[in-house]
């Protein structure tokens, strides 16, 4: 078995709301840094899988993200494996 370590990016649909990304933009003007815009929020996971090799290890997070990790009605997701 090897060991791989996982980093996953879930964010925000682009066609849905980020409220919390919003806020942060309001707050970017009050600081003076109006360049900034359009923020969006999100989550990043790291993990670490034992498997045979990568592809079985990118199924596996593939799975964990679909089931669990993002919501695929509200959220997009995308992963890179590499070796620990």
């Amino acid at each position: 078995m090897t060991k791989f370590q996982a980093e996953i990016d879930v964010m925000p649909k682009k066609e849905i709301l980020d409220p919390q990304g919003k806020a942060v933009t309001g707050s970017m003007k009050n600081l003076g840094l109006s360049e900034i815009q359009n923020v969006r929020i999100g989550k990043h996971i790291t993990l670490e899988i034992e498997a045979e090799n990568e592809t079985i290890a990118h199924a596996k997070v593939e799975q964990a993200c679909k089931n669990l990790l993002a919501n695929l009605i509200m959220e997009s997701y995308s992963f890179k494996i590499g070796k620990v």
